[in-house]
């Protein structure tokens, strides 16, 4: 790639939950670095990209999809560190081909990568690995961290509290009107109600999400199974015992799984659609 061609760059900043508190890897750290290393490689950024709190390891991320997907619009996409880009090799694999069946480049500027000759393709690949080796080790290292916290009976493990619940100097707690909104979801529950009826009693109600969102079923479901209110907390098998947390009386939460295993029970198993049978559609699109 010659450094006097103009290019459009498209530059992609990413910060997960881990990352936030990384000296240099804040989102503006990241703009700003990538804004002026374009200016200096006299490249035009034609637009910026930013997943904020999400992992690296899935290519899920909305404002990375979204660039994808504005590929006639950029010919280089300009990243601070390839871990910004994937934590997996596989995905940086795929994300390459793709780059190069559309004659796209990619440039991370602390590794000074250039994707236009073999020996660069090579290198990359080989740090890629080395970054995805990195994140598998950090990953294993936080769950037996977090084992040990519950083994030790520490509390909540640091997720975002769940529906119900609100920290407080620190500590979780129950937060009385969201409390009343999950005595609710259980009654309906209890009460035969399918997770559809349930959303819509608790749109009709104007009971707010956690997040000020709308009701989805994959929550709801989520509330209806968590330990939590029964008072414990469980993490990888191990339970805490945790009886300031709970909120709904163990024979209700028992009577609401049963419910529930019942309706799975009696749900007719879905048809598998044969493989070559997705082939012969594709053939005719």
């Amino acid at each position: 790639m010659s450094d006097d061609k103009q290019l459009r760059a498209a530059i992609y900043a990413r910060v997960s939950t881990e990352d936030q508190a990384r000296d240099g890897y804040s989102i503006a750290a990241q703009l700003k670095r990538l804004r002026s290393y374009c200016i200096a490689r006299g490249w035009t950024v034609v637009n910026e990209y930013v997943d904020d709190g999400y992992s690296g390891r899935s290519p899920e991320r909305p404002e990375y999809k979204r660039m994808m997907h504005d590929k006639d619009t950029w010919d280089v996409i300009v990243v601070l560190k390839m871990d910004r880009i994937h934590r997996n090799s596989r995905n940086f694999t795929m994300m390459m081909d793709f780059l190069r069946s559309w004659n796209k480049e990619f440039n991370s500027t602390q590794e000074n990568f250039d994707t236009t000759t073999a020996i660069g393709r090579f290198v990359m690949d080989t740090v890629q690995r080395i970054a995805q080796l990195e994140s598998e080790q950090i990953g294993e290292r936080v769950k037996v961290a977090m084992t040990q916290k519950a083994l030790e009976k520490k509390g909540h493990l640091g997720s975002p509290e769940p529906y119900g619940y609100k920290y407080l100097d620190g500590q979780m707690t129950v937060d009385d009107e969201e409390s009343l909104v999950v005595e609710r979801i259980f009654r309906m529950a209890a009460n035969l109600c399918s997770l559809g009826q349930i959303i819509d009693g608790l749109k009709a109600s104007g009971a707010p999400t956690k997040n000020g969102g709308k009701w989805q079923r994959s929550t709801v479901h989520g509330i209806l199974t968590n330990r939590i209110y029964l008072g414990e907390l469980v993490w990888d098998g191990i339970v805490q015992d945790a009886p300031h947390l709970k909120m709904i009386d163990a024979q209700l939460f028992q009577e609401v799984q049963e419910i529930s295993a019942l309706r799975i029970k009696s749900k007719p198993s879905p048809k598998r659609i044969p493989a070559r049978s997705l082939f012969r559609s594709e053939a005719h699109a």
